[in-house]
């Protein structure tokens, strides 16, 4: 078994990174990044590691797929 095995678990948590992070970063760039955009770009970024820790996570596979 290889990583395309995994294909179609890969676009469903794709799809979903990107719209939970499309969401994340338009509600701060626009809301809170009209008083103090620092914060919101601070906030994004730390927003972004995180999804990207959880997406991780929920692959189980930290390290890259073994051959």
């Amino acid at each position: 078994m290889n990583g395309a095995a995994n294909g179609l678990a890969l676009i469903f948590y794709g799809a979903l990174l990107t719209i939970i992070s499309a969401v994340w970063w338009g509600a701060l760039v626009g809301y809170v990044g009209r008083w103090n955009l620092a914060v919101a770009l601070l906030g994004g970024t730390a927003g972004a590691a995180v999804m990207v820790w959880i997406f991780v996570a929920l692959l189980h596979v930290p390290n890259g797929y073994r051959c």
